[in-house]
């Protein structure tokens, strides 16, 4: 499976400024601060973002810290992605919607084993 059809529901940077009220300017300040991260994907290919990185029109708040231990870990933009959106039995369930939860440690616990 691909990682466009892995995450069912993408939004470009446009749509992420109206749901967050940010600007744009602010949202791809989000992206370069790796509070969110996006991929290009569609016909024509478009940066867009996976919507379930927002509850209520903000960042999901354990986003970023799972973000960066990813990269830490060797991930990119994508790989982060894929991870993120797999299921994972021991979890259970996918790892975005623990964060989403709020349920934090566990996951970020698994993405810092991954650097090893």
């Amino acid at each position: 499976m691909n990682t466009e059809e892995l995450v069912q529901d993408w939004a470009p940077l446009p749509d992420i400024a109206e749901l967050t009220g940010l600007g744009i300017s602010q949202v791809r300040r989000l992206l370069e601060d790796g509070a969110i991260c996006g991929i290009k994907i569609g016909k024509p290919k478009v940066l867009q973002v996976p919507l379930a990185f927002f509850v209520d029109g903000e960042v999901v708040k354990p986003l970023k810290g799972t973000l960066n231990t990813l990269s830490d870990a060797g991930f990119d933009d994508e790989q982060a992605i894929v991870w993120l959106f797999t299921p994972d039995d021991s979890l259970p369930g996918r790892p975005i919607d623990l964060l989403r939860a709020g349920n934090r440690k566990e996951v970020r616990r698994r993405a810092q084993a991954l650097a090893f």
